[in-house]
């Protein structure tokens, strides 16, 4: 058996705990999952999923520029009353169903 090393490092405490009840839920626990996972890497050379930058990314500003512009579209939009909003979910379901 080649030599073992010890690895260690940080991580948020609850996105540890959730992604171990998923690998218990898979038969193992979290060294074995992060083994295959280096196992893995070395098959493919690099990771073992795609890793790449969205194509459209917008910045913190342009979001809060579009949600104000969306804010001020909505604004000319007609109240309607709970009654009125039932009807239209029924008539599009009764649309979908016929």
């Amino acid at each position: 058996m080649a030599e073992q090393v010890l690895i260690q490092f940080r991580a948020d405490k609850a996105l540890k705990q959730e992604v171990s009840e998923i690998y218990e839920r898979l038969g193992m626990d979290l060294p074995t999952a992060f083994r295959m996972f280096m196992a893995k890497s070395k098959m493919v050379k690099g990771l073992p999923f795609e890793a790449m930058l969205p194509e459209n990314t917008i910045t913190r500003t342009e979001a809060k520029n579009a949600f104000h512009e969306l804010r001020e579209q909505a604004a000319d939009v007609p109240e309607m009353s709970l009654e009125e909003i039932n009807a239209e979910i029924l008539a599009l379901r009764t649309e979908r169903r016929g």
